[in-house]
Order: structure tokens, then C-alpha cells, then sequence
């Protein structure tokens, strides 16, 4: 299973804002450019992912002169399942697992895999079983791994976004 950049981007979109967030409260906003530029990441693509994202309750904007994108939520309630599926949809290792329609709530599948292969009388196919746990395996790791984690990892590679331009001190 491959991801595309949109999780990649997105996550690491994510990273930043974790790490602009003070301890225990909110942040001030952070601008896509501020982070296109520092990551060297495309902002038209950012911005299109950031909606994604939005869409999802996971970013807030602010509008104005000092705007920009935070988190929503507190980076320890934050799981990389929600932020994958926000962005990627449905997490399948095989195209069979996946619905042609809107997928019902994992509340109402009770944990079955979906398999598109009616020729062999309703049972899935042989392989049901290998793909069954390659997903279970990958959401798995995607829900055991929290923002906040991925934040204090980063940490230790370099400093935050600037948020505001430093003042010099003579």
C-alpha cells in the first residue's frame, strides 16, 4: 500500500502546526507560506490538502492580517487513522476492499473487511485473510501513533515555524 504526497504533505502540514501549538493551549495561527517555504513544500497543493484537513474538524483557520491555519484539537487526541482517512479515504491494501459506494461507519461492518469477489459464492477470496490483517496491521499503527508523538520526534530534528519575525536584539 502506497500513500500519495497528499498524506505526506498533509501530515507533516500537521507536524508544524503541532509544533507551533504552546504547552497546554492553543497557538497563534500559522500561515501555509511560512510552512511551504520552510519544508519546501508546494502551497497551492498545500492549500488543497489544509481544506481537506478542514473538512475533517482537524484545522481551524483565522482570516485577517495575522491569520492562518492551528489545530483544532490537542495533538495527544490526534491519531494518524483520522488524519490518513481525511486525506487519503478509504485505507485498503487491495482495490477489492473498497466499496464503489460511501463506505458504512466501522461501527456497522463489526471489524469485516469488504471483498468485492462475488464469483466464488460469497466467501472472499483465498487471500481475504493475508489483506484482512496487512489493513488491520496498518490501521493499527496509523491509530496507535498520535500527533504529539510526531510533534516531540520532530523536536528533536530542528526549531519550529517562526510564527512572527524574531525582534532583533542590539
Amino acid at each position: 500500500m502506497i500513500f500519495t504526497t497528499k498524506a505526506e504533505y498533509g501530515v507533516r502540514l500537521l507536524v508544524e502546526l503541532g509544533r507551533a501549538r504552546t504547552e497546554g493551549g492553543p497557538s497563534a495561527p500559522v500561515s501555509l507560506k511560512a510552512i511551504a517555504e520552510r519544508d519546501n513544500l508546494p502551497l497551492a497543493y498545500l492549500e488543497r490538502i489544509v481544506a481537506l484537513l478542514r473538512r475533517a474538524g482537524l484545522v481551524e483557520s483565522t482570516r485577517g492580517a495575522h491569520g492562518g491555519y492551528r489545530l483544532a484539537r490537542d495533538p495527544a487526541t490526534l491519531t494518524m487513522d483520522e488524519v490518513i482517512v481525511a486525506l487519503e479515504g478509504a485505507i485498503a491494501p487491495m482495490e477489492c476492499f473498497v466499496e464503489d459506494g460511501p463506505a458504512p461507519p466501522p461501527s456497522d461492518r463489526d471489524g469485516r473487511v469488504l471483498c468485492s469477489h462475488l464469483q466464488d459464492g460469497g466467501h472472499g477470496c483465498a487471500t481475504k485473510l493475508l489483506w484482512t490483517r496487512v489493513q488491520g496491521g496498518v490501521m493499527q499503527a496509523l491509530g496507535g501513533t498520535t500527533l504529539a508523538e510526531l510533534v516531540a520526534f520532530s523536536a528533536r530534528e530542528r526549531a519550529p515555524v517562526a510564527i512572527a519575525s524574531p525582534i532583533p536584539t542590539s
